[in-house]
């Protein structure tokens, strides 16, 4: 089938091309994010593949049916960026890739976490401009701190599996509770209260959802353990960043480890380096030392990657054959979460 991707870079490219090799797809990438201006560069594809910074309003839709598209292919796990309810109203499926690589994510989040306790990312710029001083570099053991996961799906289950490697106690809060790899892992299900209150540091891996949008605001904040390490590698709006750069300036916050940012559309994903940054929040919270942000990059492993763009395809192939669609994320799944 001719399929038409938005917002590529060079290495998903090789990734798809790779994964095509026995599928014989018809692929056109495009640089642009699909947006409703971009959205008739679909015109005459009958699937269109989308990423997460894309706009995939009931307008972009609207335009994407007039030009005959039969399927919405997301290569990514989060689909907060997509009107579904409109999708389904023009009758698009819409499919996704729910597990690339949980080790890639949970790997990049305690990469985060270690990086920000111990002060590496400054500590790296010090030494590169010969100054060797340990001055404002002391940080803390991992060995017996608690550490609270918030959401265990796949993803928040490997976390878990690795701090418990480094000798923490893990604590966890979902909406629904596995009890059985809370068993297998060795760690225990508390109440959000009790999480934000005893943890050292504090991880997110829920999905974006009207619920869980700003779950970690001022009050929240305010709540958690003095000095608390705050690290989320799941979506940016889970946290008000406003909230969390004055919990940074109270020093309530000790650090913090983001790969998401709740603004990132147009930012992420882009070279800005010879321009000066318009988000005064962002420009604000990258002022702090204590601060470690990448720009949404704990998917990219070449395994990860492989797998975003064999599942993708697989998508493509089951709807062409007119098979179940054992990816497809509907409506009703946005307030299921």
């Amino acid at each position: 089938m001719r399929i038409a991707f938005f917002d590529t870079k060079r290495y998903e490219r090789q990734a798809f091309d790779a994964a095509n090799a026995d599928q014989a797809h018809e692929i056109v990438y495009h640089e642009p994010r699909l947006t409703p201006d971009t959205a008739s560069l679909a015109d005459g594809f009958p699937v269109v593949c989308s990423f997460v910074n894309d706009r995939v309003t009931a307008e972009t839709l609207a335009t994407l049916a007039r030009g005959g598209t039969k399927l919405l292919a997301l290569r990514s796990a989060g689909y907060n960026h997509v009107d579904l309810v409109a999708a389904a109203k023009l009758g698009i499926p819409v499919v996704r890739v729910p597990e690339y690589s949980p080790h890639a994510v949970a790997e990049h989040t305690v990469m985060l976490a270690l990086a920000v306790i111990r002060r590496v990312h400054r500590a790296w710029a010090r030494v590169r401009e010969g100054n060797f001083s340990l001055e404002g570099l002391m940080g803390f053991d991992l060995f017996q701190k608690r550490v609270g996961i918030i959401g265990t799906g796949k993803i928040g289950r490997v976390t878990a599996r690795i701090f418990k490697g480094f000798g923490c106690e893990v604590v966890a809060y979902d909406l629904y509770p596995d009890e059985k790899a809370a068993e297998e892992i060795g760690f225990t299900y508390v109440d959000l209260d009790e999480l934000y209150r005893t943890s050292d540091i504090i991880s997110l891996h829920v999905p974006l959802t009207p619920e869980t949008h700003h779950l970690i605001d001022g009050p929240a904040i305010k709540s958690m353990k003095r000095g608390v390490v705050l690290v989320n590698t799941g979506r940016g709006a889970l946290i008000d960043t406003r909230a969390l750069i004055e919990g940074l300036k109270s020093e309530h916050v000790g650090a913090a480890g983001l790969d998401v940012y709740e603004e990132e559309e147009g930012l992420f994903f882009r070279d800005l380096s010879d321009r000066v940054i318009q988000d005064d929040v962002l420009a604000r919270l990258l002022m702090f030392p204590n601060i470690l942000v990448t720009a949404h990059q704990a998917f990219l492993t070449r395994e990860a990657l492989a797998n975003i763009a064999e599942t993708t395809l697989a998508s493509v192939t089951a709807f062409e054959r007119g098979e179940p669609l054992i990816n497809e994320v509907r409506a009703k799944d946005v307030l299921r979460g």
